[in-house]
């Protein structure tokens, strides 16, 4: 994507929301931070109770529906850090911004975040905001990125400095679904794609305690759907696009299956609630010596 990293285990989106604890989970090892989801303006999210763990299935279901501060307050609270590292944002629309205006909210995030970050992690996977995975059609998701990187275009001249631009899709795509997205990305010159988010599937905490709240499927129960979506880009794009690779990563050897199947980089969340910052240095460990 044009940038270096020390390392390549990061923190996925949704565990620094607000751009509050740069500097402490930094501290804890990662080459890089994915903050976020931020929207443009401040939205409270949904109801609680909204996140639920599923211990016997080393799961957790979430439906935070994009909490935000706000992506003007996100910017000050990320001005405050100070660890200097990668930082990439994850970035959304506004719940009631119709997707056809969708556009207008990114182009915000990203004029208010560019000075600020390495990259920006579209994210059109939520399942907590309604309509929102519906931004992964071909005609919406090609006419979004040509937006988006005609502005980055412009504010990459105007800054002089190169701030990479990801995609950020779901698990539940079928074959055609995900070869739109790869094709819509290599049209695009999409800097990566990060892959994946939560999935409405139940697969694997069926009749658990929990199984049935509605939200995104995280943890353990989403390993091998995650990394079917990861082989399955890495054999369309031909290493064309960097590949992140996210979800149900709960082990070393789960990094390590992930990095053969061709990714590049991979993130945790749910691994380090359960395992702790140790699973960090464990992944890093499982990165193939050159």
């Amino acid at each position: 994507m044009g940038l270096e990293f020390p390392n390549p285990v990061g923190a996925a989106a949704g565990l620094d929301k607000h751009a509050e604890y740069v500097d402490t989970l930094a501290a804890l090892g990662f080459g890089f931070l994915e903050l976020g989801g931020v929207t443009p303006r401040p939205q409270p999210g949904n109801p609680r109770p909204r996140l639920f763990r599923i211990t016997t299935a080393r799961a957790i279901i979430n439906r935070f529906g994009l909490n935000s501060v706000g992506v003007e307050a996100f910017a000050e609270n990320l001005a405050r850090a100070r660890v200097k590292c990668v930082i990439g944002v994850n970035v959304g629309k506004n719940k009631d911004t119709p997707n056809e205006r969708a556009a207008e909210d990114y182009l915000r995030c990203l004029e208010v975040l560019y000075r600020h970050v390495h990259y920006l992690s579209i994210n059109v996977s939520s399942p907590n905001t309604a309509g929102m995975r519906d931004l992964q059609s071909e005609a919406a998701l090609t006419n979004l990125l040509a937006t988006l990187f005609l502005q980055r275009d412009r504010l990459r001249e105007r800054h002089g400095r190169h701030v990479a631009l990801a995609l950020k899709i779901a698990p539940d795509l079928d074959e055609q679904g995900l070869q739109t997205i790869a094709d819509a990305a290599r049209r695009a010159r999409v800097d990566g794609i990060v892959a994946t988010n939560t999935t409405v599937s139940r697969e694997g905490v069926e009749g658990l305690p929990h199984a049935g709240e509605e939200g995104g499927l995280s943890g353990l129960p989403l390993r091998e759907r995650s990394a079917r979506v990861i082989a399955a880009l890495a054999r369309m794009l031909k290493g064309e696009i960097a590949l992140i690779g996210v979800g149900g990563i709960m082990s070393g050897e789960d990094a390590r299956e992930r990095f053969a199947a061709g990714a590049s980089l991979v993130q945790i969340y749910t691994g380090l609630v359960y395992r702790g910052p140790g699973l960090i240095s464990e992944c890093v460990s499982a990165y193939p010596a050159k």
